[in-house]
């Protein structure tokens, strides 16, 4: 037997009975805590790391951790410790959640390879209407992909110096693109975190108060998970007067939902830029090489916030970039359907799914007289625009929309990039800022997209 089949994971269930919390146990003799003691000693002796691992054999870590880690309160110990937790079965929401965090490592499981035909939605209402909400929207996911299969194939004809399996993943992932429109953001996927042992209490203080159920369970399920497995290092006092504060916030403020009425379809909203300041960095804008990060120092001239629609679907791409502050957005039908999704697919298919969306639409508002908003949003399909802010320096910036600008991006989010390029360059241009983007590439398709994949070999 593989000795990677005798160990021992924590797994804990999560009480949707579709997923759990899985703590990988890597086999290693030197645990995550023991790291964390080991570099806390070396910070306060000089008698080098030797003397520490000596130590270590003979005590452990378990009692440093909890007396000086959870019991003192020494944060940044919590910081040495790096654990990878994978959380399965959750809704597109939860995803989104756990990653809300400029600190957040890992990976999400894209909805170009995952069979939605028997994917679970999870379903918190559970009667008759939104039972109907979701079998309805399977039903036009699984009948439309065909349709739109042979609509993109008489779009794009294979060129005669394609190969043909890389032609037909890159019409499949255009395919998957436009009917993830379609997917409730209920819809389950699978996340793997990497984070340390600090960054994991702190996200738990509140997630325990998010608005969404689901979401709180996960927390739940994550804390058991992690009790169990690191028992002195997940002991934290909670205080009521913080918890308040928390829930209050998290339930009240959290979630971003703006007045339609208020909000653009896309503007520079804030312009904190020091124009003097960002002049001192122009020799490095103007010789920056393609796919080459501006250094981080250009950031001491200030920030801009951008605010826009962007369909839930590309919210969830946008949303990995860390090093811009970013608002969850609150997942309603206000904001309307993205038209795009509508104008990728055939005249057929396209009429259907407009008759679908305004049926969803009417149940939503026969289902918000009884549930609360943050739970409807389990049955909005992912098409649906939603506000969207963003606030960060101009090099981080840079680095977003230079990677979301190409065509192997989704259309919307690849648009809504360039739109974001026109203004920049427009505005600190004469400051030397050049964006390496090609305006022409909005919405082209490319076939070295189907190389895109993580495939065994």
């Amino acid at each position: 037997m593989s000795p990677i089949a005798t160990l021992q994971h924590t797994v804990e269930p999560l009480p949707n009975g579709q997923g759990m919390v899985l703590i990988l146990e890597n086999g290693a003799i030197i645990t995550p805590e023991d790291e964390a003691m080991l570099q806390a000693l070396h910070s306060r002796s000089a008698e080098g790391v030797a003397s520490h691992l000596e130590k270590l054999a003979k005590a452990g870590s378990g009692k440093f951790m909890e007396s000086f880690y959870v019991g003192y309160g020494h944060k940044s110990i919590g910081d040495c410790g790096t654990i990878t937790l994978f959380i399965e079965g959750i809704s597109m929401l939860a995803a989104k959640a756990i990653q809300d965090s400029m600190l957040y490592s890992g990976q999400e499981a894209s909805t170009r390879y995952i069979d939605f035909s028997n994917q679970p939605f999870l379903d918190p209402i559970g009667n008759d209407v939104s039972r109907s909400i979701l079998a309805r929207l399977r039903s036009f996911y699984v009948g439309a992909s065909e349709r739109v299969v042979a609509h993109l194939k008489e779009q794009f004809p294979k060129k005669d110096d394609e190969m043909q399996g890389t032609y037909d993943k890159a019409i499949n992932a255009r395919s998957f693109d436009i009917l993830r429109g379609a997917l409730p953001a209920g819809a389950t996927t699978n996340i793997a975190w990497h984070t340390n042992l600090r960054q994991a209490a702190d996200r738990i203080a509140l997630l325990r108060h998010h608005p969404c159920h689901e979401i709180r369970d996960i927390a739940v399920a994550i804390e058991t998970a992690l009790r169990r497995k690191y028992p002195n290092s997940f002991g934290h006092k909670t205080y009521e007067s913080t918890e308040t504060y928390n829930r209050e916030w998290m339930t009240g403020e959290y979630l971003f939902d703006p007045e339609k009425d208020a909000f653009p379809d896309m503007a520079l909203a804030f312009d904190g830029i020091d124009r003097a300041r960002l002049g001192e960095h122009r020799d490095l804008l103007l010789r920056r090489p393609a796919k080459t990060e501006l250094p981080k120092l250009v950031g001491d001239s200030g920030t801009v916030r951008f605010e826009f629609l962007l369909d839930f679907g590309s919210f969830r791409d946008v949303q990995r970039h860390r090093a811009v502050v970013q608002r969850m957005p609150l997942l309603t039908a206000k904001f309307g359907f993205v038209p795009w999704y509508l104008e990728s697919m055939p005249e057929e298919v396209r009429l259907e799914a407009k008759a679908l969306l305004a049926e969803i639409e009417s149940s939503l508002n026969r289902l918000s007289e009884d549930f609360p908003k943050e739970t409807l949003q389990y049955y909005v399909p992912m098409g649906y625009a939603v506000p969207v802010s963003l606030t960060g320096d101009i090099a981080a910036f840079a680095y977003l929309i230079e990677l979301r600008a190409t065509p192997f991006v989704h259309p919307t989010l690849q648009k809504r990039a360039l739109e974001m390029a026109t203004i920049l360059e427009g505005r600190f241009g004469d400051s030397g800022l050049r964006l390496h983007v090609d305006h022409g590439a909005l919405g082209r398709f490319d076939t070295k997209r189907g190389n895109h994949d993580i495939v065994k070999k």
